[in-house]
């Protein structure tokens, strides 16, 4: 009785038809990479802001002020009297009267009186010179709220990692295809839905509920692709990360053609409601059909397969085996049952929260430089664009532990060579530290790889969800380990994060080599990946199966 492999290779490993469902589902992570990325230009700076004082937008509209005007008239003369209130986060105590000149307001008040008049926080709100242009000046995140708009970012990763175990583990149980797309429709609802949130609060339960619902695209979309091709195609898992990146790149256009944040907010979710149309298109993984003993719907999936790819199974397909392992609801706990899958599971959480963290804070610290948001920021992404061909060109040649570890490693070193560099040779820091952010970035791609081949079919969107949460916690770590140990000594960050890098470059090398071996399907032939599988990619041993005609 064939196995699924042997099926597989039969209808077409990396056919016309897998090429258009990882197309198609590719896509996910241009939506994916834009809600990530989002908040850069969703809060983005308003522009100029001042503190509504009482009786002034009276006063400016019984006078036909411009908001220019009103701020030289109201605003800047107050300054003149005390140079240490910008006009920003706090006011001078001063109650318009609406009945004076609108040619000089504060005659009655020289600057010499100003001085001396009390100062008052901004109970009334702002003023702001591009209203409803961001989040920012939309919910009044200035001053003493700035740091809801760092919230606003922190919820949407909590989001992911409430993402990576709920729907990570109803993936498993339920379906990959199922939870895609209720997936897709939870963040295209959810969108809208912060689009048009009337207050803060409201905006934040949603972007949480669109960070769960992104992280459930973007997890199953993964295992999706890599489920559905042969053991020698699955670099199609780097090169769906050309795609988020792609989406990096895409996002500063549609800010910069979009003026207001519900418009930018709009653009990343509404497509998430088209990919509802791959519910005709895209089948449910047969891998996964196997492990919940439906034999013939898999084999029926698979026929369709070989028909699309021009070829034809034959006769004796009429049955595939699969394993007798007993079929459950995933926990924790079957990913360290055993020596092998423990090891892996611990590994693998300690690389994803490295990557992630190191990924992230390299980011923040190195900055962009030039005063151009959208370019700064289009560059940025583009900065990302060799490391997946990089890895497409080593990995299928040297295999995935070496450029694992060195893509850690050159980090490590990098970063390290970064904060002793002299300041003087700015070019210099920023060169090397551009190769610790491709460097990282490398690292960042290959444990999507390696996480998918290094668990069971039963176990896999289960244990690809839990370790990818902790990228999700490294990404709510960085910018309060960057900037806290920056206020210490400016450069020790890149130091941690060179430590870290170095001992993450050694964990890997523990791993399996996972280059040409057909996915594990049992927690079984992950034990024995060391010995199991041989140099080409075939089983030694035979362990017991039963049939589903």
């Amino acid at each position: 009785m064939p196995s699924f492999d042997e099926v597989l290779k039969e209808a077409g490993e990396f056919g016309r038809f897998q090429k258009r469902v990882f197309f198609l589902l590719s896509q996910t992570g241009i939506t994916f990479s834009s809600l990530f990325a989002s908040v850069v230009f969703l809060g983005r700076a308003p522009g100029s802001f001042w503190c509504r004082i009482p009786g002034a937008a009276e006063l400016s509209e019984r006078c036909g002020w411009t908001l220019e005007e009103e701020r030289n008239f109201t605003v800047l003369p107050l300054h003149l009297g005390n140079e240490s209130v910008t006009g920003e986060c706090e006011r001078l105590d001063v109650t318009w009267d609406t009945s004076v000149s609108c040619t000089s307001p504060l005659a009655r008040l020289g600057n010499h009186s100003t001085g001396s008049l009390p100062l008052a926080p901004c109970h009334d709100g702002w003023v702001y010179e591009q209203p409803r242009s961001s989040i920012v000046s939309e919910y009044d995140l200035v001053c003493g709220n700035a740091w809801m708009l760092d919230l606003s970012q922190a919820i949407l990763n909590l989001g992911f990692l409430a993402g990576a175990f709920i729907l990570g583990y109803a993936a498993d149980r339920y379906g990959r295809i199922l939870i895609y797309l209720l997936s897709c429709l939870g963040v295209g609802i959810c969108g809208i839905i912060v689009a048009f949130s009337p207050n803060f609060t409201v905006f934040l339960i949603f972007r949480f509920l669109q960070g769960v619902f992104g992280k459930g695209t973007w997890m199953t979309c993964y295992v999706i692709v890599t489920e559905i091709v042969g053991s020698d195609q699955r670099m199609v898992g780097i090169v769906i990360q050309i795609f988020f990146t792609l989406g990096i790149i895409i996002l500063p256009g549609i800010a910069y053609l979009i003026p207001s944040w519900q418009g930018i907010q709009l653009a990343i979710s509404l497509p998430n409601f088209l990919f509802l149309l791959y519910y005709w298109v895209v089948p449910e993984s047969p891998r996964w059909l196997l492990t919940r003993k439906k034999g013939e719907k898999a084999l029926k999936i698979m026929r369709n397969i070989a028909k699309h790819n021009g070829k034809f199974l034959s006769p004796h397909y009429s049955e595939i085996t699969i394993s007798n392992e007993e079929v459950s609801n995933p926990s924790f706990l079957d990913l360290v049952r055993t020596p092998q899958m423990r090891r892996n599971t611990l590994i693998l959480m300690y690389a994803w929260f490295t990557s992630a963290l190191i990924y992230q804070g390299l980011v923040m610290r190195l900055g962009i430089i030039g005063g151009n948001l959208y370019l700064d920021f289009f560059i940025s992404g583009a900065v990302e664009l060799p490391s997946a061909f990089l890895i497409i060109v080593t990995m299928d040649r040297i295999g995935r532990r070496l450029p694992f570890a060195m893509g850690n490693i050159v980090a490590s070193i990098a970063c390290l060579i970064t904060a002793f560099l002299p300041e003087d040779i700015s070019w210099l820091k920023t060169t090397v530290a551009t190769l610790g952010r491709l460097s990282i970035t490398v690292a960042f791609e290959v444990v999507y790889l390696v996480n998918s081949e290094l668990y069971p079919t039963t176990l896999r969107n289960f244990g690809v969800s839990l370790c990818s949460s902790l990228c999700d916690l490294g990404g709510i770590i960085a910018p309060f380990l960057l900037f806290r140990l920056a206020a210490i000594w400016l450069e020790l960050p890149l130091v941690i994060f060179s430590i870290l890098a170095a001992v993450c470059g050694l964990l890997v090398l523990l791993l399996p080599e996972t280059k040409g071996i057909s996915l594990p399907e049992t927690v079984e032939d992950v034990e024995q990946l060391p010995s199991h599988f041989g140099k080409c990619g075939k089983r030694r041993k035979h362990r017991d199966t039963n049939s589903y005609i």
